[in-house]
């Protein structure tokens, strides 16, 4: 059986093991640059011995921010990038960027720039209409992701993570209840597919082997015109056959509609409206707003099941996420085919878990996936029972 904890390569970087931090939205650039607490931040899961931590969520144009607090990759942001790069480096750690644009889930009053989707809808997080993407902004945000991977590249990241997940704006145009557009970007989903495939030849033409170029895809967003497991297997296959991507990062839920089929277990409605805006926080109070959180009871490796279609149906290298807490777990990963292992509350609640794995120290996280961190991320994502200490 293949060790986790052995090192191993990803495309072109050689990652120290098969551990990798994911992307949990950070809430420490209140003014869209890189600070000391985010680079803290990266430091405590790469110190605590992770062969890769991600940086989330890197935005490849202003209006593909989540809100106006997210780094937007450009020539103003590329010192303090390369500043965390080599900090993560010193520790022996790789870094990856999650690089993407957020479509519908951009809050586009925050932003104070108009949000924009596959097609026309509502947004629940700025109480505005989005737009549907025109060819020119297709084409516009295309080459924002080329200069975003070019910019990281030279920054030293190691690994660039496409998000075409959780209903961000690739992720958008692969729902069927979401994209209506009756163009060549609409219909059946080899044409939906049509500009998630664009942006990972692209960005793969640009940086070549100079980075690894993943991208984290849905097992299925949990919600009536999302995508299913079946668009997602199908979605991933024409990924492969392309062969622009290093692996796959298997996820699931969706940002906009159904967040709580990402994170599993209790759902923390009360923390999240008491850290919303008047108005937000009265409609979450409202039994609408709690049937947004919905609840799923909490296994380890809640999406295994779903995963292994994928690992059958694909050769190319897959990650697998979602409760992973135990270094059985780990095991039986790497049992079943997966070449890495993603973690992310459990990292939250303890970044030096991976260690203290690997040297005998433990054999579970104490993660308790209360979901209790989700609301921080307005203040500086963390466990409420674990505080960073850098030094």
């Amino acid at each position: 059986m293949t060790d986790v904890f052995a090192a191993a390569d990803l495309g072109p970087v050689r990652l120290r093991n098969r551990t990798v931090k994911a992307a949990t939205f950070e809430g420490r650039t209140p003014h869209g640059q890189v600070t000391d607490e985010l680079i803290d931040y990266h430091l405590a899961p790469a110190r605590g011995g992770v062969g890769l931590t991600t940086v989330a969520y890197l935005a490849v144009a202003p209006e593909g921010r989540t809100h106006r607090e997210v780094i937007v990759v450009g020539e103003d942001t590329r010192a303090g990038l390369a500043r965390l790069a080599d900090a993560v480096h010193q520790e022996g750690a790789a870094i990856a960027g999650q690089v993407g644009h957020a479509g519908p889930v951009a809050n586009g009053r925050s932003n104070g720039v108009r949000a924009v989707a596959a097609s026309r809808m509502p947004s629940p997080l700025s109480m505005q209409l989005v737009g549907a993407a025109t060819e020119r902004d297709l084409t516009r945000i295309t080459r924002a992701y080329v200069a975003a991977a070019r910019v990281l590249v030279d920054a030293g990241f190691d690994v660039l993570e496409l998000h075409m997940a959780h209903s961000y704006l690739l992720s958008s145009f692969l729902a069927p209840g979401l994209n209506r557009r009756a163009d060549r970007w609409g219909g059946p989903l080899v044409s939906r597919a049509k500009l998630a495939r664009q942006v990972a030849r692209a960005v793969r033409e640009e940086v070549g082997d100079a980075a690894a170029v993943t991208a984290k895809t849905s097992l299925g967003d949990g919600f009536r015109g999302g995508v299913t497991t079946d668009i997602g297997l199908e979605f991933a296959q024409l990924l492969e056959a392309d062969g622009h991507l290093d692996a796959l990062q298997l996820s699931g839920g969706s940002s906009l509609m159904n967040p709580m089929y990402l994170f599993r277990g209790e759902a923390p409605v009360n923390e999240f409206a008491d850290a919303m805006p008047p108005l937000v926080r009265w409609g979450m109070r409202t039994p609408v707003g709690r049937g947004f959180l919905k609840e799923y009871p909490f296994e380890e490796a809640y999406f295994r099941d779903k995963a292994l279609r994928f690992r059958d149906a694909l050769s190319m290298p897959l990650m697998l996420l979602g409760g992973i807490n135990r270094l059985a777990t780990m095991q039986q990963a790497m049992a079943d085919g997966f070449e890495y292992v993603a973690m992310g509350r459990a990292l939250l609640r303890e970044p030096d878990l991976v260690q203290r794995l690997r040297d005998g120290a433990a054999t579970e996280g104490a993660c308790i996936h209360c979901n209790r961190c989700m609301p921080t991320i307005y203040s500086g994502t963390r466990c409420p029972e674990w505080v960073v200490d850098p030094l």
